[in-house]
C-alpha cells in the first residue's frame, strides 16, 4: 500500500473536486441557511402582512399611520467560524481504513474552503491533552491550506490523562472576541462535567457540535477473544466478543451513552451534527444544510456509503 498523500495542496484539491464541487450542484439556495451572518441594518418599513414577525413592528409608524407597519432587515453576511478540534488520543480511532481524525481533518477543511471562498473568516484551537495552538481567524485560500497544514503535521498524540472537553470549550469562550460561528468537533469522549462549558458557549455563539463516532464504538462484531485498549490511558483487557451477553451489555452500554449525548447536546441548545467514519462526506454536508434550514438540534448520522465515495487516501499518522 503507498503512503497515504500528506500534502496539504494535494489534499485541498482532492477536496476541492471530489466535495466542494460535488456539493455546489447539489447545495444551490442552502449556502445561505449553512452561513448566516450576525449583523443587521434596517433596510425598509412596509406595511404587515400576515406571514411577518410580531416582534418586527414599529409601533410608533404603526400609531402614527394607523395601519400595522414592519421593519424590514438586510442581514449582514459576514461570518466569523472558529472550530475547536477535539484530537486527543481516542479521537485517532478507527475500525477500517479511515480513523476519526481524519473524518475531523476533512470536515474541518471543507466547510473552512466554504466559508473562506465567501469572504469570511475561520480560525482553529487545538485540544490534545491541553489546549495547545491557536490559529487566528483569517481568509483566503493560502490561510484554509495554513489550518489545514497544522492539523496534518500534529503529532500522533501519546497516552495521557482523559479528556477532559471543559478545558477546551472554556478556552474557545476565552478566545473567542465576538460572536462567531462555532463548530465544536470531538467524539465527546471526556470526563464529565463539560456540558455547562457548551451551554455558557452557545449563549454567546451560534454553535454546532460536530459529533465523531465509529460504527465499532456501537456494536461489537462476534471476532472471539480480544486484547482492547484504553486510547488515552493505555489501559489493556480481554473480551470474550464471541459471547453474546457481553455484546448485548456492551450495545447497551452504547445506547444509553448515545441517550445521554444526545440529551445533553439538545438541553445545551446546540445543532449536532454525526459523523461516522463510514460517512460520505457530501451526504454529510447535505444532512448539515438540512439540519439549519429545519432548525433541527439533531442531524444523525447513519450506514452510509464509505467515507468520500471509497478515496481513503487522507489519513493521519
Amino acid at each position: 500500500m503507498s503512503e497515504p498523500a500528506r500534502d496539504p495542496e494535494t489534499i485541498l484539491l482532492r477536496l476541492e473536486w471530489t466535495v466542494i464541487r460535488r456539493l455546489d450542484g447539489l447545495l444551490q439556495g442552502d449556502y445561505r441557511s449553512l452561513f448566516r451572518g450576525f449583523g443587521v441594518d434596517l433596510a425598509d418599513l412596509r406595511e404587515y402582512q400576515l406571514h411577518d414577525d410580531v416582534r418586527h413592528i414599529d409601533w410608533n409608524v404603526t400609531a402614527r399611520l394607523q395601519t400595522p407597519y414592519v421593519r424590514v432587515y438586510n442581514e449582514d453576511r459576514e461570518v466569523t467560524a472558529w472550530f475547536l478540534l477535539d484530537l486527543s488520543p481516542s479521537v485517532s480511532f478507527g475500525s477500517e481504513r479511515v480513523r476519526k481524525r481524519a473524518v475531523a481533518v476533512e470536515f474541518t477543511t471543507v466547510l473552512a474552503r466554504l466559508l473562506a471562498r465567501r469572504g469570511n473568516s475561520v480560525g482553529a484551537l487545538f485540544y490534545s491533552d491541553r489546549v495547545d495552538a491557536v490559529v487566528p481567524a483569517r481568509g483566503g485560500r493560502r490561510h484554509v491550506l495554513h489550518l489545514l497544514s497544522r492539523m496534518l503535521s500534529r503529532p500522533e498524540p501519546a497516552q495521557a490523562a482523559a479528556t477532559d472537553l471543559k478545558e477546551l470549550l472554556l478556552a474557545g469562550g476565552r478566545v473567542i472576541p465576538r460572536r462567531s460561528l462555532v463548530f465544536v468537533v470531538s467524539d465527546f469522549i471526556s470526563v464529565p462535567g463539560w456540558q455547562a462549558a457548551l451551554a455558557q458557549l452557545a449563549r454567546r455563539h451560534e454553535t454546532v457540535a460536530v459529533r465523531l463516532y465509529d460504527p465499532l464504538e456501537m456494536e461489537l462484531p462476534d471476532m472471539g477473544l480480544l486484547v482492547v485498549q484504553d486510547a488515552e490511558t493505555g489501559e489493556q483487557a480481554w473480551v470474550d466478543t464471541h459471547d453474546r451477553g457481553f455484546r448485548r451489555r456492551f450495545a447497551h452500554a452504547a445506547a444509553r451513552r448515545e441517550r445521554d449525548l444526545r440529551t445533553a447536546l439538545s438541553d445545551a441548545g446546540v445543532d449536532a451534527l454525526e459523523l461516522a467514519t463510514c460517512d460520505d462526506l457530501v451526504a454529510a454536508m447535505l444532512r448539515f444544510a438540512d439540519l439549519r434550514r429545519r432548525g433541527r438540534r439533531i442531524a444523525a448520522g447513519g450506514r452510509l456509503p464509505p467515507h468520500l465515495g471509497g478515496s481513503h487516501d487522507l489519513h493521519v499518522a
